[in-house]
């Protein structure tokens, strides 16, 4: 015997019948209609996080204070005594070298900065930013500092 459209019916106790609450005594929920007895929820609604009168959690909370700009450029500092380290001979030091010697990553603006001492080691240094000391103490030794541009890479100037 082949099953029919009108024969389909949901399995035994698989649909449950909707409670009906609030609808005399003589129903299961009828009285207080599933609430309890007394008090606001009894009675009404009440908004999420509302806490009775106290203060609620949001306002007791402090504050967070000043805000992050979301154009901040950040650098990848170098300093003068690890170049000093990672080239002892000196010579012109650019984004290309400091990658290949593994101080860097690829996309990395360097900043090049003025802690240490360059003894007689003369640099040709090409980078994004430097600081004021690290520019006078590579003039100093008898280097020259390149400022290159962030998006294309190109020297702008010293």
């Amino acid at each position: 015997m082949a099953i029919r459209i009108h024969d389909l019916q949901p399995a035994p106790g698989a649909k449950k019948a909707k409670t009906r609450v609030g609808r005399g005594d003589g129903s299961n929920k009828g009285k207080t209609a599933g609430r309890g007895t007394k008090g606001t929820k009894a009675r009404k609604t009440v908004k999420p996080g509302f806490e009775g009168g106290q203060m609620p959690l949001q306002v007791r909370l402090p504050k967070l204070r000043g805000f992050k700009p979301h154009n901040k450029t950040v650098y990848q500092v170098v300093n003068l005594d690890r170049l000093v380290e990672l080239f002892p001979d000196g010579g012109e030091v650019g984004p290309d070298r400091l990658i290949e010697a593994g101080v860097l990553h690829q996309k990395e603006l360097i900043k090049v900065l003025g802690s240490g001492e360059l003894e007689g080691v003369k640099f040709d240094l090409k980078a994004h930013a430097f600081s004021a000391s690290a520019t006078a103490k590579v003039t100093a030794a008898g280097g020259t500092t390149t400022v290159v541009d962030k998006k294309t890479g190109e020297a702008l100037g010293e």
